[in-house]
């Protein structure tokens, strides 16, 4: 299945708390200061749940998904 939504961070408002790391593990690791790398920006079917709770919970409203153009 292929994915329909993509990840985004805002790295100029993201202040590197790290909730969307250990929310969305799968997708996103913390570089050596706590900010997000995002490992694959396409987002796996079964992980759009997550995803979202990730995007939800962002304390600065960094983290965002996006639909993919086919």
């Amino acid at each position: 299945m292929t994915s329909t939504r993509s990840l985004r961070v805002d790295r100029i408002t993201c202040t590197g708390r790290g909730l969307c790391a250990e929310l969305l593990p799968e997708l996103i690791d913390l570089d050596e200061w706590g900010y997000p790398v995002l490992r694959d920006r396409a987002v796996p079917g079964h992980l759009c749940a997550h995803a979202r709770r990730a995007v939800a919970a962002c304390p600065r409203l960094a983290l965002r998904t996006d639909r993919r153009k086919p």
